[in-house]
């Protein structure tokens, strides 16, 4: 009941003067908000007698969620896998860019590289809110080095690695500390990799499967483990066959354990992905659907030659 009647004592903002998306169309009305909640006008002034504590003039400016990018490998010139003495101040630049485009927070993505990038790296790239001064980090999305050779895309082969007799040992040798981590993209068909799935679900850390060969046996058996993610749906996996869907069956798959979710990335630019592909996979299972830039360092530059990892 306290926390009901601080909630009520807390000051009620007015959003005036801005469009929201209602129905597919954008309507001009005022947002009110408590503590991050949207609030009801009605309720408000005739249940709390409650008029707003603050008003904003947003200038005809939609009003709209913030995008949350969980896979985002640099920008602007930045790139999250090269090491250096100062990767923070790289970060910030990218949140700070970011905030233009609708990103209110983002997972800074790294691609395989060999473990000394790793250990300099992650360090520098703490958990941090979000705020006027740039996009919040939500921690660090480590997709590889633990991927299929045949389905590594850009990676560079050199640095690949499988895991070890001593699998998580071998994580921990290959990333250091994990405490800033998010997520981890590894391929389901390695050998140890669900006793990997296991510690890694145990820290608190997403695993999300990709970059992979599995079938769709093996992608269950992850998902079983701990799995919740898949990495850009459609790219660096096995083709759909209705013999054996592989990783894509995960969406309609009967052989998840009660109330397991699963969720899947999406570039959705039209060109790493068709739209009829897309659509196909959004009404297969709609809820699990989470659209990904995989924005590279090239992001707000212009032509010309860049490069990655």
């Amino acid at each position: 009941m306290r926390g009901g009647q601080d909630e009520a004592r807390a000051p009620v903002l007015q959003f005036t003067n801005c469009r929201i998306l209602r129905g597919r169309a954008l309507l001009r009305e005022d947002l009110w908000v408590r503590e991050g909640r949207i609030l009801d006008p009605e309720k408000l002034f005739f249940e709390e007698r409650r008029v707003a504590d603050e008003q904003r003039d947003c200038g005809g400016c939609i009003l709209a969620p913030g995008f949350i990018d969980v896979q985002i490998n640099g920008g602007f010139g930045v790139d999250f896998s090269q090491a250096s003495e100062d990767v923070g101040s790289g970060v910030a630049l990218v949140a700070r860019r970011i905030l233009s485009h609708g990103v209110t927070s983002f997972c800074p993505t790294l691609v395989t590289s060999p473990p000394e990038v790793y250990h300099k790296v992650l360090p520098q790239i703490p958990v941090k809110s979000g705020g006027p001064h740039g996009a919040g980090v939500l921690g660090v999305h480590l997709e590889g080095p633990f991927i299929s050779r045949e389905k590594r895309g850009a990676h560079p082969e050199a640095h690949l690695r499988s895991f070890e007799a001593n699998a998580f040992h071998d994580v921990l040798t290959t990333y250091g500390a994990l405490d800033n981590v998010r997520i981890v993209t590894l391929a389901p068909e390695l050998g140890r990799s669900q006793e990997v799935i296991r510690a890694l679900v145990a820290r608190g850390i997403c695993v999300s499967l990709g970059h992979s060969v599995a079938d769709l046996q093996a992608a269950e058996e992850a998902v079983q483990c701990g799995a919740t993610f898949i990495t850009h749906l459609f790219n660096a996996m096995l083709p759909f066959h209705h013999r054996d869907p592989g990783i894509v069956g995960l969406l309609t798959s009967d052989r998840l354990p009660p109330g397991r979710h699963i969720f899947y990335g999406m570039i959705a630019d039209g060109t790493h992905t068709n739209p009829a592909a897309l659509r196909i996979a959004h009404r297969a299972h709609p809820q699990g659907l989470v659209l990904v830039t995989d924005a590279v360092p090239a992001l707000g530059l212009g032509d010309g030659r860049h490069t990655l990892g």
